[in-house]
């Protein structure tokens, strides 16, 4: 059995008018220049059992392009982490070192919260 109205990313289940239907989003969001991109930097221990982690808000672009910056900067501080939700999380107060690396290629408009 198939359904007529499949749920879609934007949380609707189901439609009472026959002639509804999603409208897909097409547009591909680009990824913005180092040059463009506002980054905020923080340190946060909410919900974390006490742990901290540095938080990379702010990115604006592909989620293929998330990632590869997460795995840069996860590389670079030699700690893991993960990139989800538009942020990257880095295990530890990681904050000087995320600073340094995102300066050093060109993002200059992160700044440390």
């Amino acid at each position: 059995m198939s359904k007529k109205n499949k749920p879609d990313t934007r949380g609707f289940v189901y439609s009472t008018d026959p002639n509804f239907r999603f409208e897909e989003d097409n547009s591909a969001q680009e990824t913005l220049s180092p040059a463009q991109q506002k980054l905020k930097v923080r340190l946060e221990t909410k919900h974390r059992a006490g742990k901290a982690v540095t938080l990379v808000d702010g990115f604006s672009g592909t989620n293929d392009d998330l990632e590869e910056l997460g795995k840069k900067l996860k590389n670079f501080c030699g700690t893991g982490g993960s990139a989800k939700d538009g942020e990257i999380i880095v295990q530890g107060d990681q904050r000087e070192k995320v600073m340094q690396w995102l300066v050093k290629n060109g993002y200059k408009h992160a700044k440390k919260i």
